[in-house]
């Protein structure tokens, strides 16, 4: 399709600098800096240091605003998800069940306490782990169930707790759904905060994320007590439960900058979800492109804005226009996530194939999400808009890609 005399205008101005992913997801402010500034001051006595009570203080605000029991700080979503899965003393015979489009950390926490890991197809509407194929992956080994809210939008939670309702394991009863949340924080499902369903949800509030704590960090919430008591007994050396555990911790100026972003949370996914519905508005004409949807009764927080491509640009063509947008346009653009066997990683080592889970190879190899910042401004959201369609005409052409044409 031809390009509007307005998007023409935007490409032929001055390049923009729009990267896939922005160094800082949200953004700071004078009171981050000001309240850091404080607690650095005062952490200088001696006699004080980096004690006190601001990591609790994060933590109690962090539960309240998903309405929990209990919200443990800690050091990453990695080592939070690792302690999730090691809290339910799995062997080498328990199957836990990982969606096959994710980050690789997800399938690590299976892989790191010994327990098989079982992919699952994830649905082309959502990129979310597919309850239909989740049931039919249910086995007598099941010990878990690891959806992933992808990129901001909730995983189906009722379906996959009806779904380990009805296959309990023989000895330790329905498997535990455990929602990885690295890219959902501030997320909606049903009238609830993402972090309220589930047996245990694990934040990330590493740089790129929504909040962010100073570049790392990542919140573990449950309202089961057993679960709280290893969680925080296994972040500070095994102390309390008297078992395993080492580090997880988070540290205090990581805190105080965690209490103002949750503050300012549901404002910066506000522009963010703001930003994400323009995008899709100035995509809705371009051939070749399927915008994401949401739900009814979910709140997608768009940490990324996954853009699939019609299958004729699978694979060698869906690269080349992310190269091509990057090298004409500065905009960049990233694959958020191909389907696990298609990583390089240590799932192909374990047998792992892109056979295993045909549905979520396809997709991946198909989706990519572009720049997308709450910070950006309406010509920014265009910019981008244009240099898909533009790079997708461009790269037909030396592709063979008939559908950028209209």
């Amino acid at each position: 399709m031809a390009l509007s005399a307005e998007e023409r205008a935007l490409l032929s101005g001055e390049r923009r600098n729009l990267p896939f992913l922005p160094a800082l997801g949200g953004w700071y402010n004078e009171e981050e800096v000001e309240a850091l500034t404080q607690a650095l001051r005062e952490s200088m006595e001696w006699r004080v240091g980096f004690g006190g009570s601001d990591i609790q203080e994060f933590e109690q605000q962090f539960a309240e605003y998903c309405d929990v029991k209990y919200a443990f700080a800690v050091n990453s979503c990695g080592t939070g998800l690792d302690a999730s899965m090691q809290v339910l003393d799995l062997g080498p015979e328990d199957e836990v069940i990982v969606p096959a489009i994710t980050y690789i950390a997800t399938a690590q926490a299976v892989v790191g306490v010994g327990a098989k890991v079982v992919l699952a197809e994830c649905h082309p509407d959502t990129f979310n782990i597919d309850p239909n194929d989740v049931e039919r992956r249910m086995t007598a080994n099941t010990r878990a169930i690891l959806p992933v809210h992808n990129n901001g939008l909730s995983a189906d939670m009722d379906a996959l707790a009806d779904i380990a309702a009805r296959h309990p394991h023989p000895v330790h009863g329905p498997p535990p759904v455990v929602g990885d949340a690295a890219r959902a924080a501030g997320g909606g499902y049903k009238g609830t905060k993402v972090g309220k369903q589930g047996a245990m949800t694990i934040f990330s509030f590493q740089t790129t994320k929504n909040m962010t704590t100073l570049g790392e960090g990542g919140m573990v919430t449950t309202d089961d007590d057993d679960y709280a008591a290893y969680i925080n007994s296994s972040r500070s050396f095994g102390w309390g439960l008297q078992g395993w555990g080492t580090n997880y911790r988070l540290t205090k100026l990581q805190a105080v900058a965690g209490k103002i972003q949750l503050a300012r949370l549901d404002e910066m996914n506000a522009l963010r979800r703001d930003r994400a519905l323009l995008l899709s508005a100035c995509l809705a004409d371009a051939p070749g492109v399927i915008v994401p949807q949401t739900p009814d009764g979910y709140e997608h927080v768009w940490y990324g804005y996954t853009v699939l491509l019609t299958p004729e640009w699978a694979g060698e063509p869906r690269d080349a226009l992310l190269t091509h947008m990057q090298a004409e346009y500065g905009v960049g653009g990233g694959v958020m996530n191909a389907a696990l066997p298609d990583y390089d990683s240590i799932l192909n080592k374990m047998g792992h194939t892109p056979e295993d889970v045909p549905v979520s190879t396809d997709l991946g190899r198909r989706l990519f999400c572009p720049s997308l910042h709450p910070l950006m401004t309406d010509d920014d959201v265009g910019y981008v808009a244009a240099a898909i369609k533009a790079g997708m005409q461009e790269v037909a052409e030396t592709a063979g890609v008939a559908a950028a044409a209209g």
